[in-house]
């Protein structure tokens, strides 16, 4: 059984780690802001400025509106706030305006929404397994569960999440949550198989064989019925004004933009990196052979950019659909397994994570930052696992280091060098390593100084500008790829108990 976590309740150390977390993220008022933040900025002036009938047709900025319609009215909330700070944020037309004030506001937000993630991370915390008697509270698995969440790297640097968990007794409040997560950003549509499949299992089937197999006559239609209400009302808020003014395809064309490419301007670290460099390899060696003509080949690019299209060199070019199919197929055994014997909490959890990081490993025009959806459930397991915790040091220093380039200016190199390495020895308390893995890791310091210290200085940096985005995509596929299957291992092997920390 699962008891919550000790003296959680009005603790002190948990207070501690929010109000440190949001005291350092005010010191970063004046640093770096990537594209992120006009992108935002644009999405505030547009919900503010235009009717709603004008919302997803806006193409003045190239940051067009492509989140659902519930973030979409988020923002419009947002603006109305922001109009305190400065008005002329609120002016589309201002591209790329970022006084003072308005990155003062931007920042804010951040602050204050965290408030939320703040408050799911709490209640985490009370579902993980705590060892009876006393003991230190640096040690304690609910301590370290909050210190991987809240001080995550990646959401420190770049991004935000929020977990939102079903508990076997509020199956109802579960799917009201996700589905509203759902209609805030589409990217979770990575995770709905594994919500759904738990969902119609547990809630909608209520009883099971002896062998814990499914009992087709328990199935409830009333309960499945009250699953899909919720899912519809919801969808229907969101969605149900642009479907009344006949704008649902416009709506559904900014959300998948099948005409950008495979690969984001900087490939995700997944297969199809390796899958591109396996390309372009092949294709120098076909040229410098002479079995292949230079002129005959397609542009070098591998990434869409905003708009454009790539086929490949060498290997077949690879469509949205190929995509679809492979990430069905990598998500289908984790599936079937929670189908065949839901294992309560921890079953889901691991099914929400692999399909997560399936879906970052197959999906088309990855984000690099997507890769933080897996990094954040494995957080949960690693607290009571040590072999899960021996994957989640792998994963997240992996994925974490991939995000580096994504802060690129030299004074916030010292930050982020830190703050990762702080992060990475916290994870890393204890052997959970192999040897192999611990080489692997370290091959991580050489890429760095290869690409933040010497690439810089070297006549390299002139001809070859992507050799170091090049080189963090590739090496750190090769470590989100054997997570990806020590993960699926692990859930072939899920009949064995566990070692506990």
């Amino acid at each position: 059984t699962v008891m919550a976590a000790p003296g959680l309740d009005g603790c002190s150390w948990f207070a501690a780690l929010s109000l440190g977390v949001s005291l350092l993220k005010c010191l970063f008022m004046d640093a770096y802001h990537s594209t992120d933040f006009e992108v935002h900025r644009n999405w505030l002036a547009v919900t503010h400025s235009l009717p709603v009938s004008r919302w997803y047709h806006e193409n003045t900025s190239e940051w067009t509106l492509d989140y659902p319609p519930l973030f979409a009215w988020f923002e419009f909330g947002l603006s109305h706030v922001a109009q305190h700070f400065d008005r002329n944020m609120l002016v589309v037309e201002n591209l790329n305006y970022a006084s003072p004030a308005t990155v003062l506001f931007q920042r804010l937000s951040v602050v204050f929404t965290d408030l939320v993630f703040i408050f799911a991370v709490r209640e985490c915390c009370r579902c993980v397994q705590e060892q009876k008697g006393p003991r230190d509270v640096l040690s304690r698995p609910s301590f370290v569960l909050a210190v991987l969440l809240l001080w995550n790297f990646g959401l420190l640097i770049v991004d935000h999440g929020f977990p939102v968990c079903v508990e076997q007794s509020r199956h109802l409040q579960g799917a009201l949550l996700f589905a509203i997560l759902l209609n805030l950003k589409h990217i979770y549509l990575y995770v709905a198989p594994a919500y759904g499949i738990y969902l119609l299992r547990s809630y909608c089937f209520t009883q099971d064989h002896k062998d814990g197999s499914v009992n087709w006559r328990s199935f409830s239609p009333l309960r499945l019925l009250a699953l899909g209400a919720i899912v519809v009302s919801v969808c229907a808020l969101s969605f149900g004004p642009f479907i009344a003014m006949g704008q649902l395809p416009q709506v559904l064309s900014r959300l998948f933009p099948f005409k950008r490419g495979l690969c984001h301007a900087y490939w995700a670290p997944n297969i199809w990196a390796l899958y591109n460099m396996l390309d372009k390899v092949l294709a120098v060696l076909g040229v410098r052979l002479k079995l292949l003509e230079e002129a005959e080949l397609p542009r070098a690019s591998m990434t869409g950019g905003l708009v454009q299209e790539f086929q490949h060199s060498v290997l077949p070019s690879v469509s949205p659909s190929v995509t679809l199919v492979c990430t069905l197929l990598s998500i289908l055994p984790a599936v079937a397994s929670i189908w065949r014997r839901p294992r309560g909490a921890r079953g889901f959890l691991r099914c929400l994570l692999l399909c997560a990081l399936a879906s970052f490993m197959f999906g088309w025009h990855v984000h690099e930052k997507a890769v933080l959806i897996a990094i954040l459930p494995l957080s949960i397991l690693a607290v009571e696992s040590r072999e899960d915790a021996g994957i989640f040091l792998v994963l997240t220093t992996t994925g974490h280091y991939s995000l580096f380039p994504l802060i690129f200016t030299p004074a916030e190199l010292p930050i982020k060098v830190v703050l990762m390495l702080l992060f990475v020895i916290f994870s890393g308390q204890g052997s959970l390593l192999r040897p192999l893995e611990s080489v692997y890791l370290a091959g991580l310091v050489a890429v760095a100084i290869a690409c933040e210290i010497v690439f810089p200085l070297s006549p390299w940096q002139q001809r070859l500008p992507f050799l170091p985005l090049l080189a963090t995509s590739v090496y750190c596929s090769v470590g989100v790829s054997y997570s990806f299957l020590r993960l699926y291992a692990s859930l072939l092997r899920q009949d064995e108990k566990p070692k506990q920390l």
